[in-house]
């Protein structure tokens, strides 16, 4: 990808985009695996599908698919579209013609938080205590419960094991089958507190987390030894690892934060921050799939992008007040799906 921070045009000229407005906050954004689509859950129960090229007509809204808010949506790793969750209790596989099948229902449940495995087809979701995972095949597996409600949870590389945050710290559950044909004994990471978003990081060795207590948390894998970074004016919501899993980007930091985690990783050091302040605090990140660079929503509304390289940024959105909720990269890198408080739809288009 070849995108030059320095470049005149690129700090004095907003890049092209789409903007769609939508009725209600958006929770959560996603492209399709061919890159083609992209698509934003929203509180009233819809999930508006957008064509990737903004140049392209923008197809009407379509009727809600859940009962109530849409709380969380991912690319579907066993198909062409995408899989929902809402606070209606269902979990959703929907075509890119909005089409849905239902997988799984909790009723009187939130289904708020989703992971995806491309390679294994599976999906996990939070539904209370519990975690539940739907593989290819549409098998659903139940795992926990858990000292509290799942706040987050994420694959690991390989995709055999999830990881689950609660109240009090991490639970990593394996997926495959115990001797006995029953669920193989989880393995715990214990820290106090509320930890309120999950990472695992893309190389599998270490998972983080950021707390309600204003920190991060993070456990090496193999030695289930852990460390603290502290210091963040508000809990932290949003983390994103970069593809060589080098760097651990942080939310809720007025710049770009990055924890170095090569070598012997980020102990007694202090993380990398560049960028220019935005008005406000860093409320979503999202590191690219690919290259050296990050996106990041603000509090504000503003949106930048940033080069860990150069110690560059740029500004891709101007502020206008309403808190960026989510940020989705496209699978080659050149297209960002953003969406706010309010309700406005973006695609942001770099290929310039």
């Amino acid at each position: 990808m070849k995108i030059d921070l320095a470049n005149p045009a690129w700090r004095q000229t907003l890049p092209p985009a789409r903007t769609v407005a939508a009725d209600a906050p958006v929770a959560a954004c996603a492209f399709s695996r061919d890159g083609t689509t992209a698509a934003f859950a929203l509180g009233d129960g819809c999930v508006r599908i957008l064509p990737a090229d903004i140049t392209a007509a923008a197809p009407d809204a379509m009727p809600a698919v859940h009962g109530g808010a849409v709380l969380a949506l991912v690319t579907d790793p066993a198909g062409d579209g995408f899989v929902s969750g809402g606070d209606d209790g269902r979990l959703l596989r929907l075509g890119l013609d909005g089409a849905a099948t239902e997988l799984f229902n909790k009723k009187g449940k939130w289904i708020e938080h989703l992971a995806a495995h491309r390679a294994t087809g599976a999906v996990a979701a939070s539904v209370g205590k519990g975690a539940v995972v739907v593989n290819k095949d549409g098998e659903v597996r139940e795992f926990g419960p858990h000292q509290s409600t799942v706040a987050d949870l994420d694959f690991s590389k390989d995709g055999s094991r999830i990881g689950c945050a609660h109240y009090g710290g991490v639970t990593v559950w394996s997926l495959g089958q115990a001797p006995n044909g029953g669920v193989p004994p989880p393995r715990r990471f214990a820290w106090r507190g509320s930890h309120v978003a999950l990472r695992w990081s893309t190389d599998g060795k270490f998972i983080a987390t950021g707390t309600q207590e204003n920190d991060i948390h993070v456990w090496r894998m193999a030695q289930a030894t852990d460390m603290r970074m502290q210091g963040y004016p508000a809990k932290v919501k949003s983390l994103s690892w970069t593809a060589d899993a080098r760097f651990l980007y942080t939310s809720s930091q007025p710049v770009f934060t990055a924890w170095p985690f090569a070598g012997k990783g980020p102990e007694g050091k202090p993380p990398l921050q560049f960028g220019e302040e935005g008005a406000g605090l860093l409320s979503v990140v999202a590191a690219h799939p690919a290259a050296e660079f990050v996106a990041g929503g603000y509090d504000s509304g503003e949106l930048q992008l940033g080069d860990i390289k150069t110690r560059r940024s740029v500004v891709l959105k101007m502020a206008d007040g309403s808190a960026i909720t989510c940020l989705a990269w496209s699978p080659d890198g050149y297209k960002l799906a953003v969406g706010n408080e309010r309700g406005d739809l973006l695609v942001v288009d770099l290929r310039r």
